[in-house]
């Protein structure tokens, strides 16, 4: 494995593990009103141009990682779509 291909993972494992801990929040707290949607969509598309990309040039890391970052991003817009709205107290 060359240096490139361990940096790749090492890089890939924050930002996809960066994303964890607000799914994470989201589910429990089950609120997502201070999540953006417009964000979550974005990162999901750049997400899955990226998985593209890294599919085309055969790129492991790429691949690997933008392939759980869109579990995770998935996951988000699902809290999101599910707990986005604020509820009204009465």
């Amino acid at each position: 494995m060359s240096t490139g291909e361990i940096l790749g993972l090492v890089a890939g494992l924050f930002t996809t593990g960066s994303l964890i801990p607000q799914v994470i929040q989201v589910f429990k707290n089950k609120s997502a009103k201070d999540i953006s949607l417009l964000f979550t969509v974005m990162f999901f598309v750049g997400g899955l141009l990226w998985l593209t990309y890294g599919i085309l040039d055969e790129l492991t890391p790429v691949i690997f990682w933008n392939s759980l970052a869109l579990i995770f991003v998935v996951l988000l817009l699902i809290g999101k779509l599910k707990y986005g709205v604020a509820k009204n107290s009465k």
